[in-house]
């Protein structure tokens, strides 16, 4: 589990989330992206899951299909190939309460024992997220659902006693505060109605000032909840990401990084910015004791592996 991975360290971990391929594409590219960044040591590897999106046909018909299919399926393929423990996201969006259970048996059966719950994006074309019939609204509604099952409570048992399941559960925190929170105090209630629903760890948004991570780190504490925070990390790689990311993650933008952005010559020079930031941003958090590192790679290994190599040492 990956809190136990967090209990026996003695140092600060190293881990990573990865993209499913999209539809039709093999499976090589992420043994590729795994490959690059194994001799680092990885904890463990998060895979995400994806809301569907409406596509439009050939003949003008609007359907909504998943794009990016195949969490649990990456997550065994990775778990075995490489022996390295897998973080499937699990989400509401699209969901019923009966498909999250058989979602979580066949996880259970994989030996696949630690999850990422969240609510996730709105469905299809949909604006505000919508639950889907039968389904969780909140992600705390979700975290619930598994820790009852972990109690041994299923949905409609017709047997006298039931086997527990025993999955780790992970909770995103906002460390500028979720885009549809009203403002920081409510969300940071919300996160620990979470751990009190039976989250034991805790990934964060991105962020790109490491004093937003201990703030937020103290707020957290001060609110009795005591469990890992673990600060999620980006690289920047393009120069409209400046823009972009703080638009759709509601974060804030440091003045010197954009600066520097603003005023490189090309995309290598961009990309090399954005690089030397996340690996000073790493040894920060390293000196300030983040319990390990997560790196949101979008299935790309070579700016991780470069912040890895300066970070945890050469592979």
């Amino acid at each position: 589990k990956v809190t136990d991975h967090l209990a026996q360290a003695e140092q600060t971990l190293f881990s990573f989330e990865i993209l499913p391929p999209k539809k039709g594409e093999s499976i090589d590219g992420i043994f590729r992206t795994v490959e690059a960044l194994l001799p680092f040591n990885p904890a463990f590897i998060d895979v995400t899951y994806h809301a569907t999106q409406l596509v439009e046909t050939p003949d003008g018909k609007k359907v909504p299909i998943h794009k990016r299919p195949g969490t649990l399926g990456v997550c065994a393929a990775i778990k075995y190939k490489y022996g390295v423990d897998t973080v499937p996201h699990l989400i509401c969006s699209g969901f019923s309460k009966d498909e999250t259970e058989d979602a979580l048996v066949e996880l259970n059966f994989l030996g696949i024992d630690s999850v990422m719950a969240l609510r996730g994006d709105p469905s299809g074309g949909d604006s505000s997220f919508v639950p889907a019939p039968g389904g969780h609204r909140y992600a705390v509604e979700l975290i619930d659902q598994i820790s009852s099952m972990n109690s041994g409570h299923w949905l409609h048992s017709t047997r006298d006693k039931t086997e527990s399941t025993d999955f780790c559960i992970g909770a995103a925190g906002y460390p500028e505060a979720h885009g549809e929170a009203p403002d920081a105090a409510t969300d940071l209630e919300h996160l620990k109605a979470k751990i009190d629903a039976g989250a034991g760890f805790i990934v964060t948004q991105m962020f790109f000032d490491n004093d937003v991570y201990f703030r937020f780190v103290d707020l957290c504490r001060s609110a009795g909840i005591n469990v890992p925070i673990i600060p999620g990390l980006k690289p920047l790689a393009l120069a409209n990401q400046i823009e972009v990311l703080p638009r759709i993650f509601s974060l804030t933008m440091p003045k010197h990084l954009v600066q520097a952005v603003q005023s490189a010559q090309d995309k290598a020079s961009v990309r090399q910015i954005g690089i030397d930031w996340c690996t000073k941003q790493s040894e920060e958090l390293v000196r300030g004791g983040a319990p390990c590192l997560h790196y949101y790679t979008m299935g790309k290994a070579s700016a991780t592996k470069q912040i890895a190599e300066a970070v945890f040492g050469s592979a």
